[in-house]
């Protein structure tokens, strides 16, 4: 192996390492987790669904902000009351709101989160129909018809279609009338 094989080899291992190091890391801190693996398991599944109140869009799984810590306190001690995973949600709901919640749920007071995009999609679609269709009606009206719109009799039709006959037939050699080419 190169001395330049050795290089990319260890700058590639440098460069995974940092890639690794990078990747969020999960915010729990050692004095919360709960002795029994299966009530943490729980907590971690219950906090991957309640949202940090002061961080944009994160989990209190997620995030190093004091509340969010305060937060996933709460639903430890919850769960060693021996409430289930519903319970728990719910306790921070009456408290926090809906908002706490990282998916809402389908109320009369978040139906627009729900529904909303669909609405905006469909009458984006309408309004780009109407507008093709806009274009392509205002372009069959003001389109070039010659023998229509024009007035042009049969025999000044046929005039022009022996000029345009002739132009495309001299054009072929590379010269045409008045010097062109």
């Amino acid at each position: 192996m190169t001395l330049w094989q050795k290089l990319i080899l260890a700058a590639a291992g440098l460069m995974a390492l940092a890639l690794l190091a990078a990747t969020p890391g999960m915010a729990v801190l050692p004095d919360e987790i709960l002795d029994d693996p299966a009530l943490e398991a729980r907590a971690r599944e219950i906090s991957k669904d309640i949202r940090c109140l002061v961080c944009q869009n994160q989990s209190i799984d997620d995030s190093n902000a004091d509340l969010a810590r305060d937060l996933r306190i709460i639903v430890r001690e919850r769960l060693v009351a021996g409430d289930s995973n519903a319970e728990v949600k719910r306790y921070l709901v009456d408290r926090y709101g809906d908002y706490v919640l990282l998916t809402p749920p389908m109320a009369l007071g978040t139906i627009l989160l729900w529904v909303g995009p669909f609405v905006f999609v469909a009458f984006g679609a309408v309004a780009v129909f109407v507008w093709f269709r806009g274009r392509s009606a205002a372009a069959a009206t003001t389109g070039p018809k010659m023998s229509e719109s024009a007035g042009l009799s049969a025999e000044e039709r046929r005039r022009i279609d022996s000029l345009l006959a002739e132009d495309s037939s001299s054009g072929e050699d590379g010269k045409g009338e008045g010097g062109r080419g």
